[in-house]
């Protein structure tokens, strides 16, 4: 009973997964959404857009997430959020990507940016 369960559960997951608009809104929502997705020759672009209520001058603070191992006897690591800089928005490309200038810090890769609504 339970495993028939399970499997109904699974299927249906992965019905959702295999419909492409569903799948590139639950990705942005729940993985990307907040983080820095590129900084090659083409500037930084961050996955923050129209969407998440982004303008165009706008300032985000970028944090870097640094790991505290813990002792060896299996305590899980802690984490916490360290600000490594700023960027503004220069470009907003739709409602999930905006392309932005580094303000100050060293933002890289991965790194999580926030937008701050007031």
């Amino acid at each position: 009973m339970v495993r028939k369960t399970l499997m109904v559960g699974l299927a249906g997951i992965s019905m959702l997964a295999a419909v492409p608009a569903m799948a590139q809104g639950i990705g942005h929502s729940l993985f990307m959404r907040g983080s820095i997705v590129d900084t090659g020759s083409n500037g930084t672009v961050v996955c923050i857009g129209k969407a998440d209520g982004a303008e165009v001058g706008q300032k985000l603070e970028v944090y870097r997430v640094v790991t505290h191992p813990g002792p060896p006897k299996g305590v899980a690591p802690t984490y916490h959020r360290q600000l490594v800089g700023h960027v503004t928005i220069d470009h907003i490309f739709d409602d999930h990507f905006a392309h932005v200038s580094v303000a100050d810090g060293t933002p890289a890769k991965h790194d999580i940016v926030e937008l701050r609504k007031n």
